[in-house]
């Protein structure tokens, strides 16, 4: 349990929040929400003591263990990978380094003998005896082979030492447990993993995420941080977003009497109750909801980019012919082969593999910026398409601002461009900005808005989501959703995957799969598939 009283935080003149008092309970999960900026990450490091609030008091249970998932990876390069998730339960790693003191003593006497039976004694009761092989269940759930767990930290790569942190987090079964941005680097099967062992997780839990079906899986609450206030909320993300949006439709009509409105929302919570079973979370820790004060929901301040893709022509019957297409990456690997398929009118097709270099390299042969290892593609005479690659570093390799950035991929005025700006939520003094010196989601704002002005019929998107924040991410989520042309992508975002894609296409090295649904039933039929071999497999040992 953790208790926050009287909390604010502040940074100069700048208030990110005050009179915040909230207790996190023991047995709930709770998705902290907000725009960039407004103290989402800060809220976690104010709670696990790395920043000193400006005013209020943190506490947590008496004797209870604080976890933190750590952003710093290098700090642990010299240790080994098993010792780094040991290292997360800092109680049981100090008495096992002082067991381990004791027993190399040369002189060892009685006293000694005696502080190793308490020791022991504490040791046990904490599991020591089981860690190692705690701590490497955790590290193979994470996708971390066992030839790993001996290797140096420094000697992973950066996806790799994320996994190894979330399991240094995770171990030891903390009665607090901070999460920021857990879901970064991992691919879709591990986001799974860790959904399902949050669902089991019978303690407290905050979490900061981008990632929205990973938020409506586990959370059984939402922290919003808006107004200048740190509100909580019964329910998952989706809950709080469709009821903020409820509440700002009821807002813009000024017409809508009272009792209608209250009737609008008690309706809107009787049905999200009613689906709210769908997450991993057990519907009697969301009873809550129906607990829910409809007083306490209000439009959200969020800004959302306005990303519309429209067509300037409709596709003709022919859209891609791809045959016997083969890639290779630059250390010899085998990324697809054979690869053989048409696209239709009105597809949207979401590429999946292990190797997510496989997806990057399809994307590159067919907008012609890299050469197959074999095999040919063509293009309908009627398609006209827009790329967003996985890399954008070329495109701002230059000392232009935004506005004459734009301006090299479209013909019209300043007014024109300013307006496609703006909408991309980009203010007139943000306009002159060197685009050299943006941030990551500024760019990729900038890119989806080079998109727009091609008015493209087909649209090619390398993990889209990359750097977005929230906002801009449902914001593209919800228009792609209405696009009437063709998609192309491939992405690590669930829920992205699966209101968007209507085929499924998975590269590997020998062949790929190709599937006319959406996603959750490509999960669904490959569990089945895996739970009939699994019980062929045993049946003829």
């Amino acid at each position: 349990m953790i208790t926050v009283s009287n909390l604010a935080i502040q940074f100069g003149k700048r208030v990110l929040y005050k009179d915040v008092n909230i207790k996190f309970t023991s047995g709930n999960i709770y998705g902290v929400i907000g725009a960039n900026g407004a103290g989402k990450s800060t809220l976690l490091r104010a709670i696990s003591g790395e920043l000193e609030p400006t005013k209020g008091t943190i506490e947590m249970g008496t004797g209870e263990r604080l976890s933190v998932l750590s952003q710093d990876h290098f700090k642990f390069d010299s240790e080994t990978v098993l010792n780094t998730v040991l290292m997360g339960h800092t109680v049981l790693w100090d008495l096992k380094n002082e067991l381990d003191v004791l027993y190399a003593k040369p002189d060892f006497n009685d006293e000694d003998g005696m502080r190793v039976a308490e020791l022991t004694e504490r040791f046990t009761d904490l599991g020591g005896y089981e860690a190692e092989s705690d701590a490497a269940e955790l590290l193979s759930g994470l996708g971390i082979k066992e030839h790993l767990h001996y290797k140096l930290m420094g000697e992973l790569s950066g996806k790799e030492k994320v996994r190894v942190m979330l399991a240094q987090a995770l171990f030891g079964n903390p009665d607090n447990l901070l999460l920021d941005e857990p879901t970064n680097d991992l691919d879709l099967e591990t986001v799974e993993w860790l959904e399902d062992y949050l669902g089991n997780f019978e303690h407290t839990v905050l979490v900061v995420s981008h990632d929205r079906h990973f938020l409506d899986q586990v959370c059984t609450h939402t922290v919003d941080i808006d107004f200048g206030k740190v509100t909580m909320f019964a329910g998952n993300y989706s809950f709080w977003y469709e009821s903020s949006q409820l509440a700002l439709r009821q807002a813009q009509n000024q017409k809508l009497k009272a009792e209608e409105k209250k009737k609008q929302l008690e309706e809107f919570i009787r049905r999200f109750s009613a689906n709210v079973a769908k997450s991993r979370q057990t519907t009697s820790r969301k009873k809550m909801l129906e607990k829910l004060n409809i007083a306490e929901i209000k439009p959200s301040t969020r800004r959302y980019p306005g990303i519309i893709f429209q067509m300037e022509r409709e596709p003709g019957n022919q859209i891609l012919e791809v045959d016997g297409l083969s890639a290779t990456a630059d250390d010899g690997t085998v990324l697809f082969q054979n690869l053989t398929f048409n696209v239709e009118k009105g597809e949207k097709v979401v590429f999946l593999s292990r190797d997510p270099r496989a997806m990057t390299a399809l994307f590159e042969i067919i907008n012609g910026n890299a050469q197959p290892t074999a095999g040919t593609y063509k293009w309908g005479v009627t398609i006209t398409t827009a790329y967003l690659p996985l890399d954008n570093t070329r495109f701002f390799d230059c000392e232009l601002n935004m506005l004459d950035w734009l301006s090299q991929f479209g013909t019209g005025n300043e007014v024109y461009f300013k307006a496609f700006l703006g909408r991309m939520l980009f203010k007139d003094e943000d306009v002159q900005k060197k685009v050299g010196i943006l941030s990551g989601g500024e760019k990729m704002r900038l890119m989806i808005a080079r998109m727009q002005l091609k008015n493209a019929n087909c649209l090619i998107l390398d993990t889209p989501t990359n750097h977005l924040d929230m906002e801009s991410i449902q914001a593209f989520n919800n228009n792609l959703k209405l696009f009437k042309g063709n998609i192309l992508f491939a992405s690590h975002d669930h829920e992205f995957i699966n209101t968007v894609a209507n085929r499924i296409i998975e590269l590997t090295p020998n062949g790929h799969i190709d599937k006319l649904m959406n996603y959750e039933d490509y999960i669904r039929d490959a569990h089945i598939k895996e739970i009939k071999e699994r019980l062929y497999d045993n049946a003829n040992v």
